[in-house]
């Protein structure tokens, strides 16, 4: 049964949702296009490894915002490496950024091997803790995500060269704390397939549309069930894809019936 005094921490971890949804979409669908899929997994496990640096080095832990600003460093360094590897090495590109992905996670493991907390930061870092988000974490982010909107608006060509890879390293940096590395994949491959084959001036706003549907959806399952928040939003948000998919190819597909005209006897 759903309890109406969740309505209180359902609102800003949906509010973290939408500010996600709201720079990943965009990004999603140019990551599908460039054919780089693993890259969001990739700079996510990146940043999630400059956090884990930052919480064991006491020296870095307790200097202003090191939690941002160490995530970003790494995040920015993982994407400027693919960005010099696009150029290069462009037809193992992908196998290289998921290996990148692997070591990134490995040398997580390894660092956080013999520390107490370790296996749970190592579970936040990945599943994320969005139900327990609350309003004053999402000013940064939003500010953020507005900035970082305006600057693709004015500039949409930065997405096609390799300011795509700055501007992505930032956004995820941002997500991961808010969401963890699961939902960050999650949030930019999902409603990106569940539209790529969507040929409709509308196939951005229908992407924005799963990807809420899926958010909205997983944290009203996970309230009621009280099921991990993270998880069932992945869930959610595949069952959202799929059907918009499932839709879609109905839809043309009695189009095309109806096209053809039937044959004279």
């Amino acid at each position: 049964m759903f309890d109406i005094n969740l309505i209180s921490i359902l609102l800003p971890a949906l509010a973290a949702g939408v500010l996600v949804l709201s720079t990943h979409v965009l990004l999603g669908q140019q990551v599908l296009k460039r054919g780089i899929i693993f890259i969001d997994l990739a700079i996510a496990q990146v940043a999630a490894l400059g956090a884990i640096v930052a919480h064991l080095n006491h020296d870095i832990e307790h200097l202003p915002f090191s939690n941002v600003w160490m995530p970003a460093l790494f995040a920015l360094g993982g994407a400027g490496f693919i960005a010099w590897l696009s150029k290069r090495m462009a037809d193992e590109l992908e196998a290289i950024i998921g290996c990148f992905y692997v070591l990134s996670a490995v040398a997580a493991m390894l660092l956080l091997s013999n520390d107490p907390h370790g296996a749970e930061m190592l579970k936040q870092l990945l599943s994320g803790q969005i139900l327990w988000v609350n309003w004053s974490q999402l000013i940064w982010p939003a500010c953020v995500s507005a900035l970082v909107l305006a600057v693709v608006f004015l500039r949409p060509s930065l997405l096609e060269g390799s300011g795509f890879y700055i501007l992505f390293a930032i956004v995820i940096t941002l997500s991961v704390e808010l969401v963890g590395v699961y939902l960050v994949f999650s949030t930019l491959i999902l409603p990106a397939l569940a539209v790529n084959k969507f040929g409709s001036r509308y196939r951005l706003g229908a992407a924005y549309l799963v990807g809420l549907t899926g958010y909205i959806l997983g944290l009203l399952v996970s309230a009621t069930l009280d099921l991990p928040s993270g998880a069932a939003i992945v869930a959610t948000l595949a069952v959202s894809a799929i059907l918009f998919r499932l839709a879609l190819s109905l839809s043309l597909k009695t189009g095309q019936e109806v096209a053809i005209p039937a044959k004279v006897s």
